[in-house]
């Protein structure tokens, strides 16, 4: 059996529309190439019948295995899982909905042969939404200053980037901002990305919320100095009004009436902001909580090899 030049992992979750159309343009593709690839489907808990429809396609110009998770564990958590049962040293991902061309393939792999350990594809002509653009911002100010400003979509790796994921299996994480503070060699390939033609994207607005939590408690301290920093402003506020109110009464320089709606105001105030800390701090302790668990960021359930179970129906 020849060795695997490069093994493209491809998360799936309810993708059964997409797997007609996947496995003729890609196989095709894949024929040009003269690279000895593998494709390795990770099912990340899906409820239709996407494994079902990637058992019954034969990819003559490819080895396939598809990997079972338990669950659904979320996308970052699948490719994870690809890269620990890729076959190859050069590992590449890409998805089921086909947004990005299949040349950006061979594009990848000569920047890895040419030095770099990490190839990724940049979003052109991409109009973000008014909310990824100030997450972007956020991003490049807060975590990763190279960041693109229209995000990452697929990417290749090498040997060492792949041996580092492998060894580091984070929790709660973004396997692309991991990515970026690996401090590897890199470089961003122009890509423009089509729209999604068959099926429905996973990508919900409550992932996206979490991974939104999960990127500025995993990889940045800015929330915690803004709890900081809020808290020592109002303390300052705090300490600098009573030494007013102290001055006011002492001199009787001003009538002062109590009033309900201020003293209410500043409760409320006050409250909202020791809650909101609390929140921020609670949230980095539950992550410390759940690494020292060590608990499974994915469970593989199963791993069907489809070339062997070609040779045993042959």
């Amino acid at each position: 059996m020849k060795k695997v030049d490069l093994s493209i992992v491809i998360p799936v979750y309810n993708e059964q529309d997409n797997v007609d159309d996947l496995h003729s343009k890609l196989d095709a593709y894949l024929g040009n190439l003269s690279l000895n690839v593998e494709l390795v489907f990770v099912d990340d808990g899906s409820q239709d019948k996407s494994v079902g429809a990637l058992c019954s396609k034969q990819f003559k110009n490819a080895r396939v295995k598809i990997v079972r998770l338990s669950k659904n564990f979320g996308s970052h958590a699948a490719i994870r899982a690809g890269f620990q049962n890729a076959s190859a040293d050069i590992c590449m991902i890409y998805f089921m909905d086909m947004q990005e061309p299949f040349e950006i393939i061979e594009q990848f792999y000569t920047k890895i042969q040419e030095g770099y350990n990490i190839a990724y594809a940049e979003r052109v002509g991409y109009q973000a939404s008014l909310g990824s653009r100030i997450y972007g911002k956020l991003v490049r100010k807060l975590i990763v200053q190279d960041y693109p400003s229209n995000g990452v979509s697929c990417f290749m790796i090498d040997k060492k980037v792949k041996d580092e994921f492998n060894r580091n299996i984070e929790s709660n994480s973004s396997i692309y901002f991991q990515l970026f503070t690996l401090g590897f060699k890199k470089t961003g390939i122009p890509c423009v990305c089509k729209e999604r033609k068959n099926g429905k994207s996973g990508w919900t607005f409550s992932k996206k919320a979490r991974l939104l939590v999960d990127s500025f408690v995993a990889f940045s301290k800015a929330p915690a100095h803004f709890v900081t920093t809020i808290g020592a402003i109002m303390a300052i506020i705090g300490i600098l009004w009573a030494i007013v109110i102290v001055i006011i009464k002492l001199f009787n320089l001003v009538p002062l009436s109590a009033g309900w709606p201020t003293l209410m105001a500043l409760l409320l105030f006050g409250f909202g902001i020791t809650n909101l800390s609390i929140g921020i701090i609670a949230e980095y302790l539950w992550r410390t909580l759940d690494a020292a668990r060590k608990r499974p960021v994915f469970i593989v359930e199963e791993i069907i090899d489809c070339d062997k179970k070609e040779e045993e129906l042959l």
